[in-house]
């Protein structure tokens, strides 16, 4: 299981567990982020102002900008400048963090409410053991103490630091508190690892829904029967209609220019953005360490090391002998990657090789690798010719940003009745456009896809104008005029989605009845892929895979994941129904979990999912005290920490 799988997993738990990490640490190990160029599209609000207050447990405006630069700057780390911060803006990040900010206030207002303190001598003991205030394993002193608060950006007193140490110390004590008590069974801990741990490899025979469609015919009849036996699945939910004024970004990012000097000088101050560093591609050869004898892998590595010495196929040999399953049945092809995307030991001795070489036998964190580098790319720097038209385009979409911004905070003072809409959109020479009735979760006609112009709507009273809302077209300002209660559409409005239903159901039945007479031929089979060719379906083969992981043609199916770990070795299922047809399946190959493999991971594993039921207990148990609070958000305060008027 990948660290991503965990992290997805106990997601909950991660959220609390770490809470003093995110109040705390955070501030060592974050780079220069307030440096940034992306710094500048942030706007400007005392950093005492208050965000947010939960319970007289306030969050500043200070804390937010801090926290959001850091996720940033997270984002750009591993997904580079593709990732900005408009784009961030439009997946709602920005709320995503201010929401975590008041469940951490949340969970300190439960602390506090309990009792729950933490003591003078207690928070010292926590800042002697932060390495970043050691020096030679011990506590440097409060001359280094004071030193390194100072550097951080912006800089931190101690009063400041200590009262975060102590918040997350408080907040880590609850959790303690409240889910301590919970343990898991032998029972529960061996079924989880089994069903997490458990892989096949998989044949795979795919009759897709879709290749029957144009065989199915649909009669009214047949609509009208399957709309009157199945209404319920067509009611519609409350839909609204708006008035909105848009202030068109596109529009205004047309008529913006930009002087070739700032040009210039955003190539200057940015040149890493286009440089690409050196590359490598590489292929290797893995052999994983994690609860085994090192002295028994390290014997089995050189093995396979003299094999490839004495002029073996690498590919071969990977695809034979590495355990790393993302690149063992591509002969341990890792493709082109640069600096920083392999651990450190891997990573030296990758790139200190010639293209055409071998590594001796290189230790890591994983185990034992033998690094093979195929080719080998220079790093390059994009001329400041090549990159204007790019540069240009990026700084007028900034401007027009800024320009809509500030005429937003304008047209806000004056926006007080539906009437102001067509009076200012006049003197702006911007048009009043009314869309027609959407859904909560749709697109709103017109508009398109803007989450939180529709949330307002269905929160917006009657008469009111709101104020600037954010679209991915631009700030929108929107009053209400029409409401529709949920009702059950009449046929003639649905009848186009029920017929596709109806289509969709023939060609599924379609679908598996191929499916069984594959089964029934496939099974009887002596080479079930080229008997599979032969009657005219290809199959496709998996690597090992677990639960939920993705399978050719087909996806993510729990139905297939329901029969295919329950074959053994060798058998072939009968049609398996999906969400986009059928499949007949072959299990070539099992991972079973066996006693050994469960014994050497059990006592980590118990951690591992007592820590991910308190994480979800302590969740709801969250949930249900947030319920007796007051917690207040001052939306005015998040816009200008935000640069949004």
């Amino acid at each position: 299981m990948t660290m991503l799988d965990r992290m997805r997993r106990h997601k909950n738990w991660l959220k609390w567990s770490l809470a003093l990490v995110v109040l705390t640490f955070v501030i060592f190990y974050i780079p220069d982020f307030l440096n940034s160029n992306d710094a500048s599209t942030l706007g400007t609000a005392p950093a005492k102002e208050v965000v947010a207050d939960v319970d007289g447990h306030t969050v500043t405006a200070g804390e937010f900008q801090r926290r959001y630069q850091a996720q940033i700057q997270a984002y750009q780390s591993s997904y580079g400048d593709q990732m900005n911060i408009q784009l961030l803006k439009q997946l709602g990040i920005d709320r995503q963090i201010l929401q975590q900010l008041i469940d951490e206030r949340a969970a300190l207002a439960e602390a506090t409410r309990r009792g729950i303190t933490v003591s003078d001598e207690e928070l010292a003991q926590q800042i002697f053991a932060i390495p970043a205030f050691q020096q030679n394993g011990r506590f440097a002193g409060e001359a280094q103490y004071e030193a390194v608060l100072r550097s951080q950006r912006p800089p931190l007193t101690k009063a400041e630091f200590e009262q975060n140490l102590r918040d997350g110390l408080m907040v880590e004590r609850l959790r303690t508190a409240v889910t301590d008590w919970l343990s898991v069974s032998d029972t529960e801990l061996e079924k989880a690892f089994r069903l997490r741990n458990e892989k096949v490899k998989l044949q795979v025979v795919s009759v897709p829904m879709a290749s029957f469609v144009g065989k199915v015919t649909v009669s009214d009849a047949d609509v009208s029967s399957r709309y009157e036996s199945h209404k319920e699945d067509y009611r519609m939910g409350e839909r609204r209609k708006v008035r909105f004024l848009l202030l068109d970004l596109e529009q205004t990012r047309s008529r913006t220019t930009v002087p070739v000097s700032d040009i210039e000088r955003f190539y200057n101050e940015n040149i890493n953005l286009y440089s690409t560093p050196e590359q490598i591609h590489a292929r290797h050869i893995l052999l994983k360490t994690e609860g085994k004898d090192e002295a028994v892998v390290r014997t089995q590595a050189e093995e396979v090391l003299k094999q490839v010495k004495a002029g073996g196929d690498f590919a071969a040999l990977a695809k034979k002998y590495s355990e790393d399953d993302g690149s063992k049945a591509n002969g341990g092809d890792l493709d082109y990657f640069g600096k920083g995307r392999m651990v450190p030991e891997f990573e030296t001795a990758a790139f200190a090789m010639a293209a055409g070489q071998t590594s001796e036998l290189v230790k890591s964190s994983f185990g034992f690798h033998i690094i093979r580098v195929e080719d080998k790319k220079a790093g390059t720097t994009r001329t400041l010719d090549d990159a204007r038209a790019e540069i240009a385009d990026q700084l007028k979409f900034r401007a027009a940003q800024d320009a809509v911004a500030a005429q937003a905070r304008t047209l806000e003072a004056r926006l007080k009745t539906p009437a102001d809409l067509d009076k200012l959109a006049k003197e702006i020479g911007a048009t009043v456009a009314e869309s027609g009735f959407f859904l909560a979760q749709e697109p709103i006609p017109g508009l398109g896809g803007a989450p939180q112009v529709a949330q307002t709507a269905f929160t917006l009273t009657d008469g009111a104008v709101s104020g600037p809302l954010s679209s991915p077209r631009g700030p929108v300002f929107v009053t209400v005029t029409g409401k529709q209660a949920p009702y059950i559409p009449k046929l003639d409005e649905v009848k186009e989605r029920v017929r596709q239903d109806v289509v969709n159901e023939r060609a599924t039945a379609l679908a598996t009845e191929r499916a069984r007479t594959l089964a029934a031929t496939l099974k009887s089979a002596k080479d079930f892929m080229a008997a599979s060719k032969a009657a005219g379906s290809e199959a496709k083969e998996t690597p090992l895979i677990a639960r939920e992981a993705a399978i050719p043609e087909v996806g993510v199916s729990p139905e297939v994941d329901n029969v295919v770990f329950s074959l053994p070795v060798g058998a072939v299922s009968d049609a398996i129904t999906t969400r986009s047809g059928a499949v007949v399946v072959r299990v070539s190959e099992r991972d079973d979990v066996t006693p050994e493999k469960l014994a050497a991971a059990r006592s980590g594993f118990r951690r591992e999912l007592e820590n991910e039921q308190r994480g979800q207990f302590f969740a709801s148990y969250m949930t249900k005290a947030k319920q007796k609070m007051t917690i207040t958000v001052n939306d005015d305060v998040v816009k200008r920490v935000l640069g949004n008027q």
